[in-house]
């Protein structure tokens, strides 16, 4: 799928992680359990989730990597072909009116110094919080400080507003570096995205295997930031609905179903480097090695989905429910036969599957490298559940990618009926950065 609840967008498994994990502790504890809803009801701020991940963090469950770190400082950001951890906190930033050039290369040294600390499992400043100064603010907020790292990852993307606003403004001398790849994206039918909720300068990716520590990285960089940047939206995200190493399950989605099957993954080199990696050729020197994020908030309208039969919920997505297999037959990664002929004489896969409509075979050999999550911010006025996909998706070029396929599940996907395009963001993640330097310093060479 593209940034609809399930699947195929992503093409055949691929492979090779950009960054190794290091796990030298013992397994930890589930964050997954209860899966943690009362942390979740907030999707946009960090009000009101305390005591919800402080429930979720005493649940027994499946054992996570609690002590993993993933190193910061690399050819790429960590947080893209990373084995996708259990928990996200996604943050878009505006930056502060006023702000000059050397403003915003002072706020990326800053957090690229402090994200470097806290990816391993370090306080965000260097004397933590409960040290320093006492007639000085901590330079830590401290509700990680005896929590290990998690897997903790975080991943920096720029805007296209950052480089020329709405009215034309380039408040930093940049607008004639953004690449052409970064696109505004279209409205789609359907759409109903909210501008509370879409849109940012920046955004800051933090995903671990503990929500504590995702929300712990997010909160310190939102200090950091004040007077310069200030959070526009948050999201909150639970139980990844994609793997991106062949070495995780497939995971499900808030509709049931197996999500992601197609998924590229991390071990496929040379999908990666064709569907990821930003290249040179491109057009844009300093976005070698990055990639294009795409993010999408789709709330699912579950409790019509809940009242549907199960034959129709596998005639929607184009798979039966249990094993995640499509309905032309064989197992969860058997390749979908669209042409394969049923009883009544039309294909035993829809036509307007979500399946079909996702596949690259659709989509001139299109792929997605995904890394959703699953969301629930408590109840509407209505007493309906608030919940969905937080969609994220990384690859080389939107306009070649996530845009064409995202037209094409918008005019004819079953699941339509299902879901609503709420939020949306579109970001130029630039490569990793080196020690000394900074996240995006080739934007300002």
């Amino acid at each position: 799928m593209t940034d609809h609840p399930t699947d195929d967008a992503a093409g055949p498994q691929s492979a090779a992680t950009e960054q190794t994990a290091h796990d030298s502790g013992r397994r930890g504890l589930s964050r997954r359990g209860m899966l943690g809803l009362a942390g979740v009801t907030v999707g946009a701020g960090l009000a009101g989730i305390g005591a919800g991940v402080a429930a979720d963090r005493t649940v027994l469950g499946a054992t996570t990597t609690a002590s993993a770190t993933y190193p910061f400082y690399g050819a790429h950001q960590a947080g893209i072909t990373t084995p996708a951890q259990d928990r996200l906190h996604f943050a878009s930033f505006d930056v502060s009116p006023g702000l000059d050039r050397e403003g915003l290369k002072e706020l990326l040294q800053d957090w690229t110094v402090a994200a470097a600390r806290m990816t391993q499992g370090r306080p965000a400043g260097k004397y933590g919080p409960a040290s320093g100064p006492s007639d000085a603010p901590p330079d830590d907020t401290g509700e990680a400080l005896d929590l290990p790292p998690g897997g903790l990852t975080l991943t920096f993307g720029f805007g296209p507003s950052l480089f020329r606003t709405a009215t034309g403004q380039d408040r930093f001398g940049i607008a004639s570096r953004r690449p052409e790849a970064l696109v505004d994206l279209p409205r789609f039918p359907g759409d109903a995205l909210q501008e509370a909720i879409s849109g940012g300068d920046l955004c800051v990716q933090a995903c671990s295997d503990d929500p504590q520590v995702a929300v712990h990285a997010i909160r310190n960089l939102s200090r950091i930031a004040f007077g310069r940047a200030a959070i526009r939206w948050s999201q909150l995200g639970f139980g990844r609905t994609s793997s991106t190493s062949r070495a995780q399950a497939t995971p499900r989605n808030l509709f049931g179903f197996k999500d992601g099957t197609a998924n590229i993954k991390s071990e496929d080199q040379s999908v990666v480097e064709d569907q990821v990696w930003a290249s040179r050729a491109d057009g844009a020197e300093w976005m070698h090695g990055g990639s294009y994020l795409v993010a999408r908030k789709i709330r699912m309208v579950i409790e019509t989905w809940d009242r549907q039969q199960l034959g129709e919920q596998e005639r929607i997505i184009g798979r039966d429910k249990g094993e995640g297999a499509p309905l032309s037959g064989g197992t969860e990664f058997t390749a979908p036969n669209f042409l394969a002929l049923a009883k009544d004489g039309g294909t035993k896969i829809d036509p307007d599957s979500h399946v079909r409509l996702a596949h690259p075979t659709m989509n001139g050999g299109a792929q997605l490298l995904r890394r959703g999550y699953n969301f629930v911010d408590g109840n509407d006025e209505l007493g309906r559940l608030n919940a969905g996909l937080f969609f994220i998706a990384f690859q080389r070029d939107p306009r070649m990618q996530f845009i064409p396929i995202q037209q094409r599940l918008a005019a004819n996907d079953l699941m339509n009926e299902y879901v609503r395009h709420v939020g949306s963001g579109v970001f130029a993640v630039p490569p990793g950065a080196s020690e000394g330097s900074f996240v995006g310093a080739g934007l300002f060479a």
